[in-house]
């Protein structure tokens, strides 16, 4: 399993989690929204790093 599947993996279980105690909305709020926070977070030069890996894995 890929570093990457397991972060999904994880994040999916956080959400399903949280559903019962904050509602469905807040925790799809914090699914969706801590990953894009963290992705604006980077310079510029860290988001053409991280795109153009995602790009290779993809096979393009």
């Amino acid at each position: 399993m890929t570093p990457r599947t397991k972060i999904i993996i994880g994040g999916v279980a956080v959400g399903l989690l949280l559903m019962p105690f904050i509602g469905f909305w807040f925790s799809l709020l914090v699914v969706v929204g801590v990953p894009a926070v963290a992705y604006l977070m980077l310079d510029p030069g860290q988001r053409r790093r991280l795109r153009r890996v995602s790009r290779k894995e993809l096979g393009r």
